[in-house]
């Protein structure tokens, strides 16, 4: 999962684009970049590292232009490079900047065709620079000094015939304007603002509209399935539908964990999202474990806060913060390699022993993924005196890959995959583990007016939306992308690398 921003404005956009990715950080710790556009000239800064790591007062100086776009990447195998940094950028034709959250599904195939027929070098695994190649080779064939709105339409439709998975997009052509689209199934968010100056109206493109309100942007909606949005050098907009919505399936995930509490993607917000997701589980507990003896809920912090608190209400039980984050510790969920999550744990969180000694404690995630986070929280929630620990989980059992961007790839990796409630519990040391329902998932998302009626549950169900994930696709993607592959890769030497789906 990655977070993306675009802006077109009246006035050097440099800081904006770096306020905006630190708004964005939670989707992404292990690299971050900005391209800008001045008077024809790439202004660049990139590297690996938390926003704040890798912009000094002199790169911005050096970010000069109106127009440009940002990018902050969480490692997924086959992306483990500094190197591999977005956004990515080829200087034919026009020169073009891509910046990309979500994963293709024929990457592959992608790339050998660009290789072999096309004659296009990719210097990297990442399926992004695959994207960016698709859109130079159809821009390619305008063969005219200066692109229309027209033009990128056409270019932009060609992508879409081509890649499948799950994709929001921006790009900043050089000395023509910044592109954004969505892919035809809407797993991917991608949001449009606008902001009125006295010099005239800048647009902005952002993974979540958390992004547009810190800088005084107004959100002007969700840029649709399928749709593509260009914002020219001189500030208008053009939208054009360029492939017909299939079927409107935001990632569920989003809600469950990745997207800030305080963002509405399509039309839904998060934070009321998770409220309804907790008050479903407090009920499911009530059918479950009528005789329960909860002395009081626990959240994980921090995306668990807004489930756990309404499950406590709902079972009118005492609610209280039991752990203290250091904050400056990466999320473990987005950590490169099982060894570096299992190690971040600890230095994370520390349990407050005045909440759990002598006490049976409710643990309420958002998700149980690989399971070793969990089972080291409920250690040092034992080691803290509890009497007994319950555990409770936002989210269904994660038991597939997840193919459209997220980095839970293999599924030998995912603790409920093969396996029981009962055995996950066991495994992580609970006393007894609750997991949501997926109807209770899907309906705790839905919203009266957000016309989303289905969503991407693929991590949860196993299916998958695209229509394209065969049974070899997934074994070989967990060939390549397991913990066992990234490491293996790690030895080779750069000509050695080979291109993957990982974005």
């Amino acid at each position: 999962m990655c977070g993306i921003v675009g802006i077109v404005g009246t006035s050097p956009v440099n800081q904006r684009i770096y306020d905006a990715l630190t708004v964005l950080q939670h989707r992404g710790q292990d690299s971050a970049g900005i391209m800008t556009a001045d008077a024809g000239e790439l202004c660049v800064r990139k590297g690996a590292g938390l926003v704040r790591d890798v912009f000094q007062q002199h790169h911005m100086l050096e970010l000069r232009g109106n127009a440009g776009i940002g990018h902050v990447r969480y490692p997924t195998a086959g992306c483990d490079s500094a190197s591999e940094a977005q956004p990515f950028y080829v200087n034919a034709p026009y020169g073009i900047c891509l910046a990309h959250n979500g994963n293709l599904t024929n990457a592959a195939e992608l790339a050998d065709v660009l290789t072999r027929e096309e004659r296009r070098h990719l210097n990297s695994e990442s399926d992004s620079e695959v994207l960016l190649n698709v859109l130079a080779s159809e821009l390619q064939r305008v063969g005219t000094p200066r692109v229309t709105p027209a033009d990128i339409f056409a270019a932009t439709s060609a992508v879409y015939r081509r890649c499948r998975g799950g994709y929001a997009v921006v790009v900043m052509v050089i000395g023509h304007g910044v592109l954004g689209f969505r892919d035809p199934h809407g797993i991917r968010p991608l949001v449009l603002g606008e902001r009125r100056t006295a010099r005239g109206t800048e647009y902005m493109l952002a993974s979540e509209n958390v992004a547009l309100d810190m800088l005084g942007f107004d959100l002007v909606r969700d840029v649709a399935p399928g749709e593509a949005v260009f914002i020219d050098e001189q500030g208008r907009l053009h939208s054009q539908q360029c492939v017909a919505t299939m079927r409107h399936t935001p990632c569920i995930f989003e809600y469950v964990y990745f997207a800030r509490p305080d963002s509405i993607i399509d039309n839904i917000s998060v934070y009321r999202a998770r409220m309804r997701m907790g008050e479903r589980l407090a009920d499911k507990i009530r059918r479950t474990h009528p005789d329960h003896d909860i002395d009081v809920v626990i959240p994980i912090p921090d995306t668990s806060r807004t489930s756990a608190l309404q499950m406590a209400q709902k079972l009118r039980i005492k609610y209280r913060e039991g752990f203290n984050k250091n904050r400056y510790i990466g999320r473990t969920f987005i950590m490169p390699g099982q060894e570096m999550r299992e190690k971040s744990v600890r230095r994370k969180l520390n349990a407050i022993d005045l909440e759990f000694r002598g006490k049976n404690v409710l643990l309420v995630d958002d998700s149980i993924v690989r399971g070793t986070t969990s089972a080291q929280i409920i250690e040092l929630a034992r080691e803290a005196g509890a009497r007994k620990v319950y555990f409770a989980s936002a989210a269904p059992p994660v038991r597939y890959p997840n193919v459209y961007g997220i980095d839970m790839p293999a599924a030998s990796e995912l603790v409920a995959a093969g396996r029981s409630e009962e055995e996950v519990a066991r495994l992580i040391g609970a006393d007894w583990l609750v997991y949501q329902d997926l109807t209770d998932l899907v309906a705790a998302c839905q919203h009266d007016n957000a016309k989303i009626s289905e969503f991407d549950t693929s991590c949860f169900s196993g299916e998958y939306v695209t229509g394209d994930v065969t049974p070899e696709y997934l074994t070989q993607l967990q060939r390549d992308r397991s913990d066992a592959a990234r490491s293996r890769r790690r030895a080779l030497t750069p000509g050695q690398l080979r291109v993957v789906s990982g974005a």
